[in-house]
């Protein structure tokens, strides 16, 4: 078991869970579309400077930005446009319940482009996994509307694992940070577009909240943890494990974002400590049944036009 990209999945996903809490400081004042857009935003700029201060021998000019801004846009700006849309159209543990079936997009991807082979064993853990994440979302069956709205999630959570892969075998050569940064870049375009649109009609959604020094500390831990530190540390683990196993931690998101409430004061959910229990294990049991070799392979990327 790769217990560093593991570490590095683990810790994506705490900083993605620590925005959670923020946003909902946020959007007491903030349109939806607009926060969303400034927060891209101070997230690419501050992944670019730190390309710029650790990445020295890069050349800004000569990086893949089109191919870069397409995923991006694509995959995270597109992606999560679609999941918040889904949860309109439903309620928040229907799109919950979607975004915990990432893990069988990501590993489908594996399978039929990267030739994952899967075992009894294999499936199992992922049936542990969805399990375990749906427990810890508070996804309760019979509670939640399966119609439209919930497919329109599942498409959101399969572009979304579509684009975390892509964004692996697309530039093999360049590091983690420098891949997110120009992935980040086609988010806030994708935003930013879509935020002019709102603006220009007036739309509540493009309001502009206050910018006090309480809500320009909710923005940096929104912007700066929940989105450019966690999506580096994502990449390398998609980079370190697969698109595959990285994408079981994501299902603990909702078990981090209780761990912060419940440090902040709120109550303990033992349901959600249990579905991360269900999810740690069957995230292990994946590991421990994968081939050598056959890990060695998934990550070697096949060809650019995958």
């Amino acid at each position: 078991m790769n217990i560093r990209g593991n570490i590095f999945g683990a810790t994506a996903i705490f900083l993605f869970a620590a925005g959670f809490p923020a946003a909902d400081q946020l959007l007491q004042t903030w349109g939806i579309i607009t926060l969303i857009t400034v927060r891209n935003l101070l997230a690419l700029i501050v992944m670019i400077l730190l390309v710029f201060l650790l990445e020295r021998s890069v050349v800004f000019r000569e990086l893949p930005w089109l191919k870069g801004f397409w995923i991006g846009g694509m995959g995270f700006g597109f992606g999560s446009l679609l999941l918040l849309i889904a949860q309109a159209m439903t309620d928040a543990t229907t799109a919950a319940l979607a975004a915990a079936a990432m893990p069988l997009f990501a590993v489908g991807l594996e399978v039929a482009l990267d030739g994952r082979r899967l075992s009894g064993r294999f499936l199992l853990a992922v049936a542990l996994v969805l399990s375990g994440g749906a427990l810890a979302a508070g996804v309760i069956p019979g509670k939640s509307s399966i119609g439209a709205g919930f497919a329109l999630g599942l498409f959101a959570s399969g572009i979304f694992a579509w684009g975390s892969r892509k964004t692996v075998k697309s530039f093999p050569t360049l590091s983690p940070l420098v891949r997110t940064t120009i992935t980040t870049s086609g988010m806030f375009g994708f935003m930013a577009v879509l935020c002019l649109a709102a603006i220009l009609l007036e739309n509540s959604l493009s309001v502009i909240g206050s910018l006090d020094i309480s809500n320009l500390k909710l923005l940096f831990i929104y912007a700066l943890l929940g989105l450019a530190f966690s999506q580096i540390f994502w990449i390398k683990a998609v980079e370190d494990i697969g698109i595959g196993i990285a994408s079981f931690h994501l299902n603990a998101a909702p078990f981090y974002v209780m761990i912060i409430v419940f440090v902040l004061g709120s109550e303990w959910n033992w349901m959600q400590a249990l579905g991360a229990a269900i999810l740690t294990v069957g995230t292990i049991l994946a590991q421990l049944t994968e081939n050598r070799s056959n890990h060695e392979n998934i990550r070697q990327p096949k060809s650019s036009n995958e």
